[in-house]
């Protein structure tokens, strides 16, 4: 059976934004699963993922406060049909991320982080795939604000696709 997974970090609500965009919600919506890379910032943003998403995994991030790293781990592994993950905000420096996290990850298949609002997507040479789906609401020095999609199935993770949301102007 495939899992359809929506992958997003970042949200920054309200400060960079004050709803997700629709977008992200109709992926949401279609999703089986939701994984929220941290930076959640706003409260309500977790109690309304949590009412809408089928299963949500979610970490905070370092810009979340007491009230979120209540409800929230700072690093979560879990299993999606098969495909090993683990979630943490912060991975460090993009040199050597790779293999660091290859070390520090060594029984998980996909590692999905956030922080820099940076999309990424890179093997590690054990083969741990590496994720960033960037920011749904700030894109800082990228062209779009972005979220990932991708279908786990049988032990494999599959049609990995990043998202870019449509800017809006006034």
């Amino acid at each position: 059976m495939s899992t359809r997974i929506v992958m997003i970090a970042d949200t920054h609500l309200p400060k960079r934004a004050k709803v997700l965009p629709t977008e992200l919600w109709s992926a949401i919506d279609a999703a089986d699963v939701v994984l929220h890379a941290g930076d959640w910032v706003d409260v309500a943003t977790l109690d309304e993922l949590e009412a809408r998403s089928t299963r949500l995994e979610g970490v905070y991030g370092n810009n979340d406060g007491p009230e979120l790293r209540s409800r929230l781990p700072e690093v979560a592994r879990f299993d999606v049909e098969r495909v090993r993950f683990a979630m943490v905000h912060e991975t460090g420096a993009s040199s050597g991320r790779e293999e660091r996290m290859a070390r520090t990850f060594d029984d998980t298949d996909v590692l999905v982080f956030g922080h820099s609002h940076i999309p990424w997507d890179s093997q590690s040479a054990s083969g741990l795939r590496l994720l960033n789906p960037g920011s749904p609401t700030d894109r800082r020095r990228q062209p779009n604000c972005t979220f990932l999609t991708a279908v786990a199935d049988a032990g494999e993770l599959r049609d990995v696709e990043l998202h870019a949301i449509e800017r809006r102007h006034p």
